[in-house]
């Protein structure tokens, strides 16, 4: 099942005050991003945020599971997803373990 566009601008919708919050389309499916800075994916309507030791003790009891085949497993959230304030509490706690996106090379 591909994820909707509906799902994606919700879950955007549900993050604020954690930077400019935008989805871009990568393997079928979706990367979520704080100001550049990768911290999730959407896949099959399901929300995924990279684990980070900051997050687990935020959540508490965690779910994991990989967003796609072959995938590491990343905190699915589900429960939570229409409270606005623990999840964007929860991107911010995230973003701040996350290291600094790569520059890239210029050709």
């Amino acid at each position: 099942m591909a994820t909707s566009k509906e799902f994606v601008d919700f879950v955007i919708g549900q993050i604020t005050n954690a930077g400019d919050i935008t989805a871009r389309s990568m393997f079928g499916e979706y990367g979520i991003f704080s100001d550049k800075k990768i911290f999730g994916l959407i896949c099959d309507n399901k929300l995924f945020v990279k684990p980070t030791e900051a997050g687990r003790k935020y959540i508490g009891n965690v779910v994991e599971a990989p967003p796609y085949e072959g995938a590491k497993n990343s905190f699915l959230i589900e429960e939570k997803l229409e409270d606005s304030e623990w999840l964007s509490e929860l991107v911010r706690i995230t973003l701040k373990e996350l290291p600094e996106p790569r520059k890239r090379k210029k050709k």
